[in-house]
């Protein structure tokens, strides 16, 4: 329980920032291990670090790293300047010692840990108003859950720990793929059980039932339950808290009624805002654009009219008659007043896409391109001529993914790896130091120098 200790330390001095997490008033620092959940404050500010500490800092894997480096892996973004850690992720280079893989590794299995002592400590608290407990639990197995889906699409087989013990998770082995996702359900069914549908605060900064739900739509379109990701997105998709906005400029805005999960603002010093739009926003309209959406791969991929292109990026044409073009969905670099925008996690046009795919891979053309309409429409397209076939309107799933998700939790890399497009799209665009292994990250030299039951994914150096 000492990390524990720590953790809730950390998440009371950053709390100043943060105060409309929780409802109740900053928890005090002198707090011991064996009081973390002796009352309703205490075990509320114990699961509530860990939103902070997912937030509180650049390039952590819940920002800049999952947002931009998953995107330079796929064919969105790039990065106009030489950085090898950035390069190994565009270029295909990737090594068991480059330095965000073990990051990515380190920051999930880090929260992972604080989720599995969030759920001991919760299970066996005595003292907890019912109510909160159980919603707190629900939040426990959901981050859970959340941080294994991220886990299991990067590394494939990984070690699945559900304990606080050191001792037997150092030295545990991989776990296949199948079994992860298994416990990954099972988190989101109890944690959907558990938690509230309406949010615990009047922001939208801590998952409800609703985010299990969504999470539960996507694991179960990615392992082809088709059935069970439409009735799941549905569950969302009819829920009056959401709305689909017809204004793009208003989706990313904190508390959006697109919004299911967000995670608010932490370090806000110069007037930041997201670590997102503090990374891609340029600082000046003569300042170097450093991170750059691929004008061949997807902005052509834009239809005309396309309002996603206009209020999603912004362009400008360099001196050497170069058009480029970077992420806009964020607008604050820094030098704002107030904080106007949160970290968008989790939004309802993905359940449309979602259920969009389910329906179409069970043969319900005509709902399934009505999903997807629903998107083209919000966007100024067109709908979709009728007489497509169930080829080409899956064709159109993946295409309506990419220009509405972009730069958005690896889902354009995540989406080509799953429906086993990677090789088509990504081949040509890679070059020859493509290889089928290349969907998997390989397993962190660090982690395998002190558990040696962790074998190495093939295609990288044993």
């Amino acid at each position: 329980m000492k990390s524990i200790q720590f953790l809730i330390i950390s998440a009371a001095v950053l709390f100043a920032s943060c105060s409309k997490f929780v409802d109740t008033p900053t928890p005090k620092t002198e707090l011991v291990s064996q009081l973390v959940f002796t009352d309703d404050q205490t075990a509320s500010a114990a699961v509530v670090g860990l939103y902070v500490n997912m937030n509180g800092f650049n390039y952590q894997f819940a920002n800049s790293l999952i947002n931009f480096l998953t995107a330079m892996q796929a064919d969105d973004l790039y990065y106009f300047s030489t950085f090898e850690n950035y390069n190994v992720f565009r270029e295909v280079r990737l090594l068991p010692n480059s330095n965000y893989v073990n990051q990515y590794w380190t920051f999930l299995y880090s929260y992972i840990y604080h989720s599995n002592s969030c759920i001991e400590g919760l299970t066996a608290a005595q003292n907890l108003t019912p109510s909160v407990k159980d919603q707190l639990l629900g939040e426990s197995y959901f981050m859970r859950a959340f941080f294994y889906f991220y886990l299991v699409n990067m590394y494939g087989d990984v070690p699945l720990i559900t304990s606080t013990d050191y001792v037997e998770n150092g030295a545990k082995g991989r776990d296949p793929v199948q079994s992860v996702y298994t416990q990954i359900i099972s988190d989101l069914q109890q944690a959907r059980s558990l938690m509230a549908d309406n949010y615990q605060t009047s922001n939208r900064v801590r998952p409800n039932k609703s985010a299990a739900n969504a999470l539960l739509a996507r694991v179960f379109l990615y392992t082809k339950d088709w059935a069970k990701a439409e009735a799941a997105a549905t569950e969302v998709l009819t829920n009056s808290q959401y709305d689909l906005l017809e204004d793009l400029n208003s989706v990313f805005l904190a508390n959006s009624r697109e919004a299911i999960w967000q995670l608010q603002p932490v370090n806000i010093a110069g007037g930041r805002n997201t670590w997102e739009g503090f990374t891609v926003v340029p600082f000046s309209a003569a300042s170097t654009v450093t991170f750059r959406l691929d004008t061949t791969n997807l902005v052509a991929k834009f239809e005309t009219g396309d309002t996603r292109l206009v209020d999603w990026t912004d362009d400008r044409y360099l001196s050497t008659g170069a058009h480029i073009y970077w992420p806009m969905k964020y607008k604050v670099r820094s030098g704002a007043a107030e904080v106007t925008e949160y970290s968008m996690v989790m939004r309802l046009a993905e359940q449309f896409l979602i259920r969009a795919e389910a329906r179409i891979q069970q043969d319900k053309l005509n709902d399934g391109r009505s999903d997807l309409d629903s998107i083209r429409l919000r966007a100024n397209l067109p709908v979709l001529p009728d007489n497509l076939g169930k080829s080409a309107l899956l064709l159109a799933v993946e295409k309506e993914r990419q220009v509405e998700l972009f730069t958005e939790w690896g889902h354009r890399w995540f989406d080509l790896k799953r429906t086993n497009r990677a090789d088509a799209v990504l081949g040509p665009i890679k070059g020859a130091e493509w290889q089928k292994t290349d969907t998997l990250y390989p397993i962190p030299s660090d982690a395998r120098k002190t558990n040696i039951k962790l074998t190495q994914n093939d295609g990288y150096n044993q």
